[in-house]
Formats: structure tokens, C-alpha cells, sequence
């Protein structure tokens, strides 16, 4: 393939997205609750955007820009999605040519991926048996698209303490599925549910990997640049959601009401920038190892961070501009301050800016070189 084609195709598939998240837009008041998008699904799968995230010399900005689409359009597709395109990267790195194979066309049929790692005290156990087989024991949390997902990543620990991935092919095991475990306040649909594994019987061939793969850097926290660019799309579906509030009102030449929006639109605009430069310095293809790691995490940390606070910001904006009339149902303003309230409360916000400040304390170069060179060095 081409520079060009590669290009040309990447931007088809970001083009496809932003079609399928005008539509998730319209959708969105009958997809809340704990009601899996399976719709939505069914038109991703139809736009071959499943099967996208797998395809050779994938354009990482592409990418960004397709997961930014889905949390426009619906936050919980954009969280299952995002799950979706990391299990395919991870298989890409980690996996074996075969497997890539094997699970490419699993894509291609419609089956969904995710990564389910958060436990609690139950944890995923993996017991080695004497036929070359493991039986697992224990439960995941957070598990969105459970009862929908039927190619999951999941994680266990192995005797000797080692974490292992394996690739559970939902349709061939019993799995109890907890669904009064998830009573958030938004990501309802996301059914991110408590899934119990105990009993099952997994292949070796079901193993993504070797121990200790899942935790490697800059895979395992630089993905963070993927559910930033999901909450970014739904801070701009929100921004865009209390536009049209704003024009049905007749409330367009109040001048408060413009320069929030304004404001708004300055903070959408910061970023597409971070997004578009976390594709230039986060590198999570296979070969990425080779790079310099803490520098790489350092910007996709300054990324998620960044994009948070954008968020936060663009959540204020809206809730001033609106008022209580806005926040009604079924307004998509309610259910969007929600899901994105919830999907913000990503793990270690704080670990994530401390990294970043340790980048920049250890280094020779001056801050404002450390991510980009003017040349002058």
C-alpha cells in the first residue's frame, strides 16, 4: 500500500465515523439506562470499522480522530469502541501470527474485543493443568460490554505470579454475569458489569503472550491517549448539544451566551492539537519499545491531563449556559453531562501529572524542547 492510499483510507475511516456519530447523536435518548447500543454496533460492524483498527499501516491520527467521533456520538459506544481498539493493538503487538489471523477475521465477523483487567479481592486466577490447559477461577469489574463483548482480554495471575493475558472465547464458556453490580451515574449503557470466570476451561492457544506483556511500556500507560480522545468527542457533542439548546431558545445574540460558547469552541479547537500531537509523539505500534519510553508516557500523560481539564471546562460552560432547563430529559444535554462526568474518573490522575513532572525535573533540555525541537540545539 501507498503513502497516499495509506492516508487516503485513513481518512475514510475517520470520514465513516463522523457519518455514524451524526447518527448515534439522534439515537441517544433511547440507548440510556442499562441498555447495551447494540444498534450502533451493528451499524459499526456494517461500516467496517471493527475490523479498522487491525489493518496494516493504520494512521494513528486516523485513529484518534475515529475514537473522538464515537464519544461525540455516544460516550458508551466510545468506551466499549476504545476497549475494542486496544485488545486489537495489543494482539498486534503481542500476538502471534497465527492468532492475528485467527482474531482478524473474528473482526471481521462482528465479534467485539475488550481488555478487562480492574478486580477486587476476587481477582482472576489461571491454574495450570496437566493436560497443557488452565482453569480459571475468579471475576473482572468494570467488564463494559459484558453479555456483548465475545473476545475479551483477560487477565490472571498465574502460580508463580506472573500476569497473563488470554483471549476467552465467550461462546464457548458459562460465565456469571453480575448486573446489579453496575449502578453508576452515567456510562448506564456501557454495562460495564462483574463477570465471574470461575470454572472455565481456557486452551493455551487462548494465551495472548507471555506473563508480564499487559503491564509493558509505553503500551500499557500510553493508551491513554485513546479514551482522551473519546471524552474529548463527548465534551464537543456537549458543547454542540447546548448550541442547538442556545438556538431554540432564540438566546444566539445574547453576548454572555457568546462568549461562553466562544470559550467553548477555543478549548474543542486545544484539543484536536493534543490530539493531533499525540499521534506524532505516542508510538504504540509493535516496535514502539525502542523509543524513548518515559518521554512518550510523559506526553500522553500531559494529554489525558490536558484533555481532562478541557472537559471539566467545557462541563462548566454548558451547565452555565443552559441552566436547569437544559439538564431535563430527554434532553441529550442531561445524559452527555453524565456519561462524561462518569468517563472523566479515569485511575491515577494524580501518578499521570507526577510523571510528567518527573520528565521535565530530570531533563537537561530546556521544558518547551522536550516534546518538540526547534532546531536551535
Amino acid at each position: 500500500m501507498t503513502m497516499s492510499a495509506t492516508v487516503d483510507a485513513a481518512g475514510a475511516l475517520a470520514n465513516r465515523a463522523q457519518s455514524l456519530a451524526d447518527g448515534f447523536l439522534t439515537m441517544l435518548p433511547d440507548s440510556d439506562e442499562a441498555a447495551f447500543p447494540a444498534e450502533e454496533f451493528r451499524l459499526l460492524t456494517a461500516a467496517g470499522l471493527l475490523s479498522a483498527p487491525i489493518v496494516p499501516d493504520n494512521d494513528p491520527h486516523a485513529l484518534l480522530r475515529t475514537l473522538k467521533e464515537m464519544g461525540r456520538g455516544n460516550l458508551a459506544v466510545g468506551r466499549i469502541y476504545e476497549g475494542h481498539v486496544n485488545a486489537l493493538q495489543l494482539i498486534q503487538t503481542f500476538g502471534t501470527h497465527d492468532g492475528l489471523e485467527r482474531w482478524s477475521h473474528d473482526t471481521r465477523e462482528g465479534r467485539i474485543f475488550a481488555v478487562w483487567n480492574t478486580e477486587a479481592g476476587d481477582g482472576v486466577r489461571l491454574q495450570p493443568l496437566a493436560d497443557g490447559r488452565f482453569r480459571v477461577e475468579g471475576a473482572k469489574t468494570f467488564a463494559s460490554g459484558a453479555g456483548h463483548v465475545t473476545r475479551p482480554i483477560v487477565t490472571g495471575k498465574l502460580p508463580d505470579g506472573g500476569w497473563q493475558m488470554c483471549i476467552v472465547p465467550m461462546e464457548r464458556v458459562q460465565v456469571a454475569i453480575d448486573t446489579s453490580w453496575w449502578q453508576p451515574l452515567g456510562m448506564r449503557a456501557s454495562v460495564s458489569y462483574k463477570v465471574d470466570f470461575t470454572g472455565i476451561i481456557l486452551d493455551e492457544e487462548d494465551l495472548l503472550g507471555s506473563a508480564g506483556n499487559y503491564h509493558q511500556q509505553p503500551w500499557f500507560s500510553g493508551g491513554a491517549v485513546r479514551f482522551a480522545a473519546v471524552q474529548l468527542g463527548g465534551a464537543e457533542g456537549l458543547l454542540d448539544a447546548a448550541r442547538d439548546a442556545l438556538r431554540a431558545l432564540g438566546r444566539i445574540d445574547d453576548p454572555y451566551q457568546r462568549q461562553r460558547i466562544g470559550e467553548g469552541a477555543i478549548l474543542i479547537e486545544s484539543g484536536n492539537q493534543w490530539l493531533r500531537a499525540a499521534a506524532e509523539h505516542v508510538d504504540l505500534s509493535p516496535d514502539a519499545a525502542r523509543a524513548d519510553i518515559p518521554t512518550m508516557l510523559g506526553y500522553a500523560n500531559m494529554t489525558r491531563t490536558a484533555i481532562e481539564t478541557i472537559c471539566l471546562d467545557i462541563i462548566r460552560i454548558v451547565e452555565r449556559s443552559v441552566g436547569v432547563r437544559g439538564m431535563l430529559r430527554p434532553s441529550p444535554i442531561e445524559r452527555i453531562l453524565r456519561d462524561l462526568t462518569m468517563y472523566l474518573r479515569q485511575p491515577a490522575p494524580d501518578a499521570a501529572l507526577a510523571q510528567v513532572g518527573q520528565v521535565a525535573l530530570e531533563s537537561a533540555r530546556p521544558v518547551g524542547r522536550l516534546w518538540s525541537d526547534d532546531g536551535n540545539d
